[in-house]
């Protein structure tokens, strides 16, 4: 099982799963990361922290830990 955290610069990925709970999930929720969206990762920092998303449309900079609890395939 990958998370978003793993995803390279270029790749379109679709969501499966978000693992986090309470309120951080809901975030990520609200953003418009759910189950079944696609993701396309635009980029990561040098030091791999925040990554740049786009999803629906719009563009997302979502820290490490935050993608860590997106999984994708």
């Amino acid at each position: 099982m990958k998370t978003l955290k793993e995803i390279p610069c270029g790749k379109t990925v679709m969501v499966r799963k978000l693992s986090g709970e309470g309120p951080v999930k809901r975030r990520i929720m609200d953003m418009g990361i759910t189950k079944g969206v696609s993701v396309y990762v635009r980029k990561v920092a040098p030091l791999g922290d925040p990554i740049e998303v786009t999803v629906r449309g719009y563009e997302l900079s979502l820290r490490k830990e935050d993608a860590q609890m997106i999984e994708v395939e």
